[in-house]
């Protein structure tokens, strides 16, 4: 994960943020916002669990959406997925 989010260039069309939550909870709850996007669109998923630096790649390699860019600031995770 990149160190500053504050280099961060990704547009995103919509934000989730799953902060304070824990797995599996922040995964379950993503996937009911990513099925209102539109193949392309992308989605920034804010989440605290440090789990999540392993959970939302293997998510995107398992169904094929895009990780765009993830970034950690302070324990603040931020992933941008486009909609495959």
């Amino acid at each position: 994960m990149a160190a500053n989010a504050d280099k961060t260039v990704v547009n995103a069309d919509k934000t989730f943020n799953a902060s304070g939550l824990f797995c599996p909870e922040p995964i379950l709850r993503m996937r009911k916002e990513f099925e209102s996007l539109n193949s392309g669109e992308i989605l920034e998923f804010i989440i605290t669990d440090p789990g999540s630096t392993n959970d939302v790649p293997a998510w995107c390699k398992r169904t094929g959406n895009e990780l765009v860019e993830s970034v950690e600031d302070n324990g603040i995770y931020k992933f941008y997925i486009r909609k495959k």
